[in-house]
């Protein structure tokens, strides 16, 4: 019986955490069974350094810090803030980017490249303006469009520091090393469109310096991360959630997190609480998840390569 309780409780925390990140009332979208198909491994393949940060855990931490970060650059935070609906729908939001970051890891290259073509159909519609400061200090209206090369960069080297960030303190083994995912996930980047993406951890880190320049903590970055603080979940997954930002946020460098206006969180605390969490989730969800126990099936389902 009690057996039976346990195994209960994890099956309901497991389906709402799907059904949370897929955006799926059943957990399992049919994007997701999609991965079962196809006629190749895919731009990356088991054994892979993308299939290794994508398919664990620590990419919940990941996906947090890259908001964070995202919301440095006053061009970005404009586009999302004037073009999506995140605070109405957030979970909507991450929906979609759970969709674009699974099928391009996991899924065919035919699969990852129509997914692709959707992001970059999206991209072209996010054009406005935004608060641009002068040398002077004056604050003038400055354009701003996502297929702009030098924004997209910004949002490829962001989210590629934040997942390699926080597999590296809470994820396994990355095949290859932390440059084989920095050089492989740069692949991804070019399919929507970025230009000169880093393909080793150096690159990435002289890269993240040179946009120093442009990234500012103002009044619109601190309303973002108030909202990523307090993103509406559960109640029961509330501590849970605050010990994934505060995790998120201590692997953030010092200087951007004195922009965003937030405090020092010791990793001594922070690494046991979010281990913890991720620990429980993952005795929740198993060992793999549908999309890559869809993908090695669809891989092993290949015919042998001469």
């Amino acid at each position: 019986m009690i057996t039976g309780l346990v195994d209960g409780a994890r099956e309901r925390v497991a389906s709402g955490f799907r059904r949370m990140v897929s955006g799926d009332p059943t957990g399992a979208p049919d994007w997701v069974r999609q991965l079962e198909h196809g006629t190749d491994a895919g731009y990356f393949g088991p054994g892979s350094a993308a299939w290794a940060v994508h398919g664990a855990l620590p990419t919940i931490v990941g996906g947090i810090r890259a908001l964070l970060m995202q919301a440095l650059h006053p061009a970005a935070l404009a586009g999302v803030q004037q073009h999506s609906r995140y605070e109405q729908d957030a979970l909507g939001r991450l929906a979609g980017t759970t969709q674009w970051l699974t099928v391009v890891t996991f899924g065919d290259r035919a699969m990852a490249d129509r997914e692709c073509a959707r992001v970059r159909g999206m991209h072209r519609k996010v054009v406005g303006t935004y608060d641009a400061i002068a040398d002077g200090g004056a604050v003038a209206k400055a354009p701003y469009a996502a297929t702009d090369p030098d924004l997209l960069r910004w949002v490829h080297v962001a989210f590629t520091d934040s997942f390699l960030a926080t597999h590296l303190v809470w994820g396994g083994p990355i095949p290859g090393g932390p440059d084989a995912y920095v050089r492989e996930w740069a692949k991804a980047g070019e399919l929507v469109g970025v230009q000169d993406a880093p393909r080793s951890v150096a690159e990435l880190r002289e890269q993240i310096d040179g946009y120093s320049p442009v990234l500012r903590g103002d009044e619109a970055s601190a309303r973002t991360v108030d909202f990523v603080r307090n993103v509406p979940v559960p109640a029961m997954g509330v501590p849970a959630y605050r010990a994934l930002f505060a995790g998120a946020a201590s692997t953030l460098p010092d200087a951007h997190r004195r922009m965003l206006g937030l405090p020092a969180y010791p990793q001594a605390l922070t690494r046991p609480a979010v281990a913890a969490v991720l620990g429980g989730l993952g005795l929740a969800l198993g060992q793999s998840s549908p999309s890559q126990r869809a993908a090695r099936s669809r891989v092993e389902g290949l015919p042998a390569q001469a």
